[in-house]
């Protein structure tokens, strides 16, 4: 049988190798000299936490991989070997230039009254400072570890920077040379996670800032009286951090949960950072000790350069920040005191974070206090530490409504705190569950049930994103506030699918994954294909974070061989290559990396004249349409309709943030072509005027006429 042509390796971008590139994009304005110098030091601080969870996450299963000695090729044809010789090629050049910015970066700021000092700039003043603050408030905290003659050798948690001494005494106990004969040994002193990285210098004006493990290593003689420190280097080691839960054969999820999340404190190594030019003694005997070949040593001029982001949340220094973009009030709730009254009158879009989230955490906080709310139920997949929503969802139980909250356990890197949400919702009399077996919940729903003064109404918000208040603020989302009877009934029967573990049911509007998601998309793109014509072409929108899926690049390729136009904004991962002649020359795809991290999935089909627009909670990714429990939606509502075309038009527009995939799997600019158009910058300007234009109404002229008492 021949080979499907559509499913060649030459036309598909490893997945790995992909998001690598979306992180060059995330470097790349870091880099840029158009930017101020703490957002500039804001995106070069971010490369470092997302390599950190791609090594944690990805490159941990390709080692498994290759451990398991799995040859198996992926859509791009590339082994799990290949990939992870490629990463680290890849991953070493990202870590040179990230340093060559961050060095630029901080020459600069300290031209400008902010200077980080390395150990070798320190003056004299600073080392006599630095090694009284060290014996006063670091040395009593620190604990030295004789690694190589501890049993069982303790276990040196991940992502934790340690500073490794190979250490001699200074007495020997015979000979000629007794420096020969001394005793060597290497030892770890773990750096407290609850110290910042930056101790600041004494200074009359600017600030003036050490390196914690610098000043640790610095003054570690100070730690072992009667011995030498030969070397000293800084560490940092990632351990593999996937977890891997088959729910179905679990009993109790839950204590299931927290003995994973513990248990990746010992898993195995597969990164280890160290600082640029370290003694090779110590370097050999780490690799050593961690079993890393030298393709996962990466030597670092700053251990976790995320750490940076203190200097740029610290205060002052606002004309090296970028200008504060504050959440305006929703086009569509201005003058509106009523959520309720709203919400039953008209469809509310919430854009943010150009859009305040407020109205959403107002909704539940209200309705936990409403005495005619009769019942709420929500999903929770991540939210943050102090959750608003999730303290309004505890009073509402307490209050006597029947509250209903599913809190998904596997939600990657917030286990922990989302363990410890489930822990309290239960304590306040929440019906909390953790799931479908076998999939992960990463729809956004919410329903209140609520008593009108004729009947029962449901309130229903549909989301893009997160009920996060904090990531609200720098994620880019969409959110649906509506009480349309068809969406409500469907929302209400995924709960019921959610809780009662209950059978699909054939939907009215929504559009639901595992179970009929992919279908719906590839019944989209076919139906495309079948309306479009010379004369009038089909054209499909999108924006995701991520396309991946081979099932939906095909039916891409597909439509762009049948003439449909392909129109995708794709923030991160891009598989699909864009531009061969012949299969994907009707596709082009471009990514924003701006601000705010664009999170939105929206998705537009002409339908030869009928448009459609969704939102969804879910990337074309393979996990989310075929392991997760996802949701699509329409937007039927008119004007919301027009509104969502016009915001996929202007990311579509952006000729200054915006870069175009190459065939080649690399990104370059957007020509610029007449006036400058940045989406983040207009979108946050229309959210400004909508305000204001409402609290300023233009003035209504009409002819005066003579008062009647005049007559």
């Amino acid at each position: 049988m021949a080979k499907d042509p559509l499913k060649s390796p030459h036309l598909y971008i490893n997945r790995e190798l992909s998001w690598l590139e979306f992180n060059q994009r995330v470097l790349d304005e870091g880099l840029s000299e158009e930017l101020p110098l703490l957002e500039r030091l804001k995106f070069l601080a971010i490369v470092s936490s997302n390599l950190d969870e791609f090594f944690l996450v990805r490159v941990a299963g390709l080692m498994r991989q290759q451990a398991a000695k799995i040859r198996r090729p992926d859509i791009s044809g590339m082994t799990p070997a290949e990939q992870l010789q490629a990463i680290s090629q890849r991953v070493h050049r990202m870590y040179a230039q990230q340093a060559q910015g961050i060095r630029e970066v901080l020459e600069k700021l300290a031209g400008r009254g902010l200077v980080v000092w390395s150990r070798k700039q320190w003056t004299a003043e600073h080392q006599q400072f630095l090694k009284s603050h060290f014996s006063r408030e670091i040395m009593p905290l620190l604990t030295p570890l004789a690694l190589q003659e501890l049993h069982p050798r303790p276990l040196l948690p991940g992502l934790q920077i340690h500073v490794a001494a190979l250490i001699a005494s200074a007495d020997s106990s015979s000979g000629e040379n007794p420096a020969d004969e001394r005793a060597e040994k290497i030892v770890v002193v773990p750096i407290p996670t609850q110290l910042s990285r930056f101790i600041e210098l004494p200074s009359e004006e600017n600030l003036h800032l050490a390196w914690l493990e610098e000043v640790i290593a610095a003054n570690m003689a100070a730690l072992f009286p009667g011995c030498e420190v030969l070397a000293t280097v800084a560490f940092r080691i990632a351990r593999d951090a996937d977890i891997e839960l088959q729910d179905e054969e679990v009993e109790d999820l839950l204590q299931e949960m927290e003995k994973m999340v513990l248990d990746r404190r010992r898993r195995s190594a597969v990164r280890l950072s160290i600082t640029a030019n370290p003694d090779p003694r110590l370097k050999k005997w780490l690799m050593q000790w961690l079993n890393l070949g030298e393709e996962s040593v990466y030597e670092v001029e700053i251990l976790n350069a995320a750490a940076l982001m203190e200097l740029v949340h610290r205060r002052g220094f606002d004309d090296l920040k970028a200008e504060d973009w504050r959440p305006q009030q929703p086009r569509d709730l201005i003058g509106a005191d009523n959520l309720w009254e709203a919400m039953q009158d008209r469809d509310i879009l919430l854009f943010h974070p150009y859009e305040s989230f407020d109205p959403v955490v107002r909704l539940v906080e209200e309705a936990a206090e409403d005495p005619q709310v009769m019942a709420i139920k929500q999903t929770l997949y991540r939210t943050s530490g102090d959750s608003s929503i999730v303290r309004a969802l505890g009073r509402a139980a307490q209050n006597g409504k029947e509250v209903t909250v599913l809190v998904e356990l596997k939600a990657r890197f917030d286990e922990a705190r989302n363990i410890n949400w489930a822990r309290r919702l239960e304590d306040a009399g929440v019906h909390v569950i953790y799931g479908v077996a076998g999939f992960k919940t990463h729809a956004k729903a919410l329903m209140i049930v609520r008593r009108q003064q004729q009947h029962i109404a449901r309130f229903v918000h549909l989301a893009t994103g997160n009920y996060n208040d904090r990531t609200a603020r720098m994620y880019s989302d969409i959110g649906l506030m509506t009480c349309d009877r068809d969406i409500a009934s469907d929302v209400a029967a995924f709960f019921n699918l959610l809780t009662a573990c209950s059978e699909s049911v054939g939907w009215s509007k929504l559009v639901v994954a595992p179970t009929g998601l992919k279908d719906r998309f590839l019944e989209l793109i076919d139906r495309e294909i079948q309306a479009s014509t010379p004369d009038r072409p089909g054209l499909i929108m999108a924006k995701t974070n991520s396309l991946q899926d081979a099932d939906i690049c095909q039916a891409l390729f597909r439509a762009s061989k049948a003439g449909v136009k392909i129109m995708l904004n794709v923030r991160g991962i891009c598989c699909l290559r864009p531009g061969i002649q012949g299969t994907s020359d009707n596709i082009e795809v471009r990514s924003i990396v701006d601000r705010f991290l664009e999170h939105s999935r929206i998705f537009y089909f002409r339908n030869g004249g009928h448009e459609e627009v969704y939102l969804s909670s879910a990337d074309w990714m393979q996990r989310n349409l075929s392991r997760r429990l996802e949701i699509l939606f329409p937007v039927t509502d008119q004007n919301l309709h027009r509104r969502l075309i016009q915001i996929l038009d202007t990311f579509f527009a952006d000729n200054v943030k915006a870069r175009r995939l190459k065939p080649d799997g690399t990104y370059e600019p957007v020509a610029r072509k007449g006036a400058k158009i940045r989406a983040q910058q207009r979108f946050y300007d229309e959210a400004v005027n909508a305000v204001h234009e409402a609290s300023h109404p233009e003035p209504q002229f009409r002819p005066l006429t003579r008062p009647k008492d005049d007559l």
